[in-house]
């Protein structure tokens, strides 16, 4: 992170290392029982909003916090702008007011690191994740600074990221991957239009229902309090060699280029390079940490400085995400392509 030191820490916790050698995440534990998990985290948000600029995020430990109620406490401790999940990218099931469960993704699928929302050109600055019940086997969660993955991608690709940006653009087909009234929150066509219409998307209707939506969207962003250039864009897993082979053959039977589920070109609409996202990938996979998830635990984390992703699992697992700090950096760029 951009200060190697251990940041400033209430007096009534003890902070140690969850992986060996690094101080990312940081674990907190309490030294003593805390009765009102949600007040002991709004009297320190100051102090975790300063540690989470220098560890990027933070696991809190042996708080107490199995249960949606309680873990609805923690996130209205660490802040009151909780916000919905709209313009979504995976399934997921709202449990109560902002809360969410984890994507639901096959228990044998691994999600692949990503920054939430980065797809976007608005996005969470906080996601937070409580486990209710971790998996029998398999089920952690990886983590990867994105500092150190801007560092580790070359620096030509990372300036024509920079310059031109990511072109994203969605076809929904029905039956495949998320529906648009799933994705827009709404089963009326002309709000999906005014929502496209306020972020500068193109949006179109075809045969059939269908839609098209196309977005040039940032590559690479300025963190707003650490000033940090940071590769912040999701060229990896829109573009169709993110998926395993056999899909992407089923996917190439079915549907020409131009109507892939999901693809993503730089921001001019050239292709993107098999090289470069090999590149890309191999960055993020040079940077990841692992941990174990324990029942109750909660990690809070800088969307922008940490990238976040699971291993696959077997048996059960439950674990909630909020996400808050909604940021909005910069003028649209024009849609090109």
């Amino acid at each position: 992170m951009n200060n190697p030191t251990r940041a400033e820490l209430p007096a009534d916790v003890v902070a140690d290392r969850v992986i060996e050698g690094s101080d990312f995440p940081l674990a907190v534990r309490p030294q003593r029982r805390l009765v009102d998990v949600g007040g002991w985290m709004k009297a320190h948000r100051e102090l975790i909003e300063r540690a989470l600029l220098v560890h990027g995020a933070l696991l809190f430990r042996d708080f107490g916090t199995s249960s949606l109620d309680t873990f609805q406490a923690f996130v209205a401790g660490l802040t009151p702008d909780r916000l919905r999940y709209v313009y979504r990218s995976t399934p997921r099931t709202e449990v109560a007011d902002g809360i969410y469960t984890a994507t639901e993704y096959p228990p044998g699928a691994e999600i692949p690191l990503h920054n939430e929302n980065s797809y976007s050109r608005e996005w969470p600055m906080t996601i937070m994740f409580g486990c209710l019940l971790p998996a029998a086997t398999g089920g952690e969660t990886t983590l990867a600074e994105t500092g150190r993955v801007t560092r580790l991608i070359a620096s030509e690709i990372l300036n024509r990221f920079e310059q031109l940006g990511v072109l994203y653009v969605r076809n929904y087909h029905e039956g495949v991957d998320l529906p648009w009234e799933v994705v827009f929150q709404t089963t009326e066509r002309s709000a999906v239009e005014e929502f496209c219409r306020a972020r500068e998307i193109g949006c179109q209707w075809l045969a059939g229902g269908r839609l098209c939506t196309r977005q040039v969207c940032q590559g690479v962003a300025d963190h707003p309090r650490t000033g940090q250039r940071l590769w912040f864009n999701q060229a990896h897993l829109f573009h169709v060699s993110s998926l395993d082979a056999a899909t992407r053959d089923a996917m190439s039977e079915v549907f020409s280029e131009e109507e892939l589920p999901r693809a993503a070109f730089y921001g001019d609409g050239t292709p993107l390079e098999p090289e470069t996202l090999d590149h890309i990938r191999k960055a993020f996979e040079e940077a990841t940490v692992t941990f174990s998830w324990k029942e109750g635990d909660l990690l809070v984390a800088d969307n922008m400085l940490v990238a976040h992703g699971r291993r696959p699992f077997k048996g059960q697992r439950r674990v909630l995400v909020a996400m808050a700090n909604r940021h909005s950096p910069a003028p649209a760029r024009p849609l090109n392509g």
